[in-house]
């Protein structure tokens, strides 16, 4: 006998340092539970079991204007949604906002950010809670879970690092959710500097997005090819001692689990340091994913077997032109075999109203150019 109230609500557990245990519940509509129910032939209303799919066997007796495949009902498998960054230059149609509603047309279980949620880079306490309260605002109309992961832009200083700990508890983070490990690494661990001058950088820049876009362009195409600012992509990601043993230890605590799913928010894969080679080392043996963000610019590598995947953006200024310029979610649906990964660009995901093409702008947009439009036009 299925105990309705064991049903109707489900639990996840976040362990914070402390050992304080943080619990989400979530209530099943009456709908998804008369569902589960049917799906497990279980008594609804009567005496007899019902099964999830039935036809005319008399009406059909041969042939079937079907294929004979099975349905892909498996009560073990179950999707999920990763998401890039909105900020680093959070374009001004809003992209983030829409793609909230987008995520409830397709209302995957939960869903997971790789970092870089507020445009931060302040050490203002109520400017940093401020830019908070707006993002919790939109988050606050999802109807599922999301779990954040620790970018750059979120906690660039020690004030910003104090109010994640404040709104969020942690900045690592570990949850099993059907056998399954994901865990959430701090890639600002140490802290980086900042780059000069950048938070004065992100306020022209955000302004000129609505004043003069073609003088945003320029700018952001300037900034991204100072040296500075190269040097410092490419410069190498450390971890702290602390993280790679916090690691150790939760990953002795789950050794027979599926899969693990690792998010950090830099692709630190690209350019190696010797605690992530560590963080590599510990991993060997265990079937995993790696994913990323920060570059704003979708890009696969596989190493040594592993897939490595870094996230085009949900709303962050584009970086580059080419292939990997595109607004999106990676749908990933866990199966016995391991990951399967489908990427959706937003721009495809539209209700049952139909196409709106008011909406185009939010996703036609392009990369950092060497120069602006307009000066390639009069070329």
């Amino acid at each position: 006998m299925i105990d309705a109230n064991a049903v109707n609500t489900y639990r996840v557990a976040n362990e914070a340092p402390n050992g304080e245990e943080k619990s989400m519940y979530r209530r099943f509509s009456s709908t998804t539970f008369r569902g589960l129910l049917l799906a497990s032939g279980v008594l609804i209303g009567g005496n007899c079991l019902a099964e999830p799919f039935s036809y005319d066997q008399e009406a059909l007796p041969g042939a079937k204007p079907w294929t004979s495949a099975e349905f892909q009902n498996d009560p073990a498998e179950f999707q999920f949604v990763v998401i890039g960054d909105r900020t680093g230059g959070a374009n001004v149609q809003e992209t983030f906002k829409l793609a909230v509603g987008q995520l409830n047309l397709l209302q995957p279980e939960f869903v997971i950010n790789v970092g870089d949620i507020i445009e931060g880079y302040s050490d203002d306490k109520a400017e940093l809670n401020a830019e908070w309260d707006e993002v919790d605002a939109m988050l606050g109309e999802l109807k599922m879970p999301f779990f954040r992961t620790v970018g750059n832009h979120d906690i660039a200083n020690e004030v910003a690092k104090e109010v994640w700990l404040e709104r969020h508890g942690a900045t690592r983070y570990a949850f099993v959710y059907k056998d399954t490990l994901f865990v959430v690494l701090d890639s600002e661990d140490p802290p980086r500097t900042p780059p000069e001058g950048i938070k004065e950088k992100l306020d022209e820049y955000n302004r000129l997005q609505t004043e003069d876009p073609a003088k945003a362009q320029a700018m952001l195409a300037e900034f991204m090819s100072d040296e500075s600012v190269v040097a410092g992509l490419g410069k190498p990601v450390d971890f702290s001692d602390e993280q790679i043993t916090w690691l150790k230890d939760t990953l002795a605590k789950h050794p027979d689990v599926r899969w693990t799913f690792l998010f950090l928010h830099d692709p630190v894969w690209e350019n190696p340091s010797e605690s992530f080679k560590t963080i590599q080392e510990l991993l060997k043996g265990r079937q995993h994913t790696f994913l990323a963000g920060h570059l704003h610019y979708y890009d696969y590598d596989n190493i040594d077997g592993v897939e490595h995947i870094t996230m085009g953006p949900a709303g962050a200024s584009f970086h580059a032109e080419g292939p990997g310029n595109v607004d999106h979610i990676m749908w990933v649906t866990m199966t016995e075999d391991g990951p399967e990964i489908a990427n959706i660009a937003l721009k495809g995901v539209f209700d049952r109203k139909g196409l709106d093409p008011s909406l185009f702008g939010a996703y036609d947009r392009k990369g950092a150019e060497t120069e602006a439009p307009e000066a390639e036009a009069a070329q």
